[in-house]
């Protein structure tokens, strides 16, 4: 099966995947005005690509073009566009250089995509085989791969890439609303303790029932003694205590 790359040596050699596939036979390099008659996975494809492009794979192949993310501008599409061009629906990259960015796929992720929605796995993974990487790629999206490989055509597979994103939207969503809930409540533990604490460490209703009561007992005496230099004092002794608590004596 034909597997091809145009080359724009915009990416370092050494780490370039595309290169590393054309070095060990895996794929043809072609020329700037060479057509391909295969699936080209550009970011300048109208459709996304799906198991509708099954035939065009089978009897033609795959191709992709090695440009830099940051360097996709300075490529002259208009030289290699095609009617079979596709986009790549939404995966993650599992290559050292943008591991776990979405749609940052390297020449060897993209053509692998293709092959597993296409309906021809063992391809991409005899591709991505040449990398120690390359388990990764399946593992991190073989889930998407085999929703996406059942699809009927581009159409489906968009939707349901938007379902997917809904979902981690929403799944964002929740864990950030509980985030926030969970420090809400820290905060409401850290204020109640701080009360707690405050009420505790300035809690004087022990003292207050302490002076209560030496008051009641100076007041009892004071009743006592009272008494008794009433007894001693005889009928011409008055004892008036007023409202403050205060003894007065007064002698007849």
């Amino acid at each position: 099966m034909p597997v091809a790359m145009w080359d724009f040596k915009h990416c370092d050699p050494k780490r370039c995947s595309g290169v590393k596939l054309a070095r060990t036979d895996m794929l043809k390099t072609l020329k700037l005005n060479q057509r391909f008659r295969g699936i080209v996975a550009s970011p300048v494809g109208e459709k996304v690509v799906s198991p509708a492009d099954r035939k065009v794979v089978e009897m033609y192949g795959a191709a992709v073009v090695d440009c830099s993310w940051a360097r996709v501008d300075e490529v002259p599409f208009s030289k290699i566009r095609g009617p079979t061009d596709r986009l790549l629906p939404y995966l993650v990259a599992t290559n050292p250089v943008n591991y776990g960015k979405p749609w940052k796929l390297n020449c060897a992720e993209a053509l692998a995509a293709i092959f597993h929605i296409t309906g021809y796995p063992e391809h991409g993974e005899a591709l991505l085989a040449k990398f120690k990487w390359g388990h990764a790629f399946k593992k991190v999206n073989g889930g998407l791969l085999s929703r996406y490989a059942k699809c009927k055509d581009s159409a489906e597979v968009l939707a349901v890439q938007n379902e997917y994103l809904a979902q981690l939207e929403e799944d964002e969503r929740l864990k950030k609303e509980e985030a926030e809930k969970e420090d809400s409540d820290d905060d409401l533990l850290f204020q109640n303790n701080n009360r707690e604490n405050a009420f505790t460490a300035f809690d004087d209703s022990e003292e207050e029932e302490e002076d209560s009561e030496d008051e009641s007992e100076e007041e009892d005496e004071s009743e006592e003694d009272g008494s008794e230099e009433e007894e001693e004092e005889g009928d011409d002794v008055e004892v008036i205590i007023d409202k403050l608590g205060n003894t007065h004596i007064r002698h007849h």
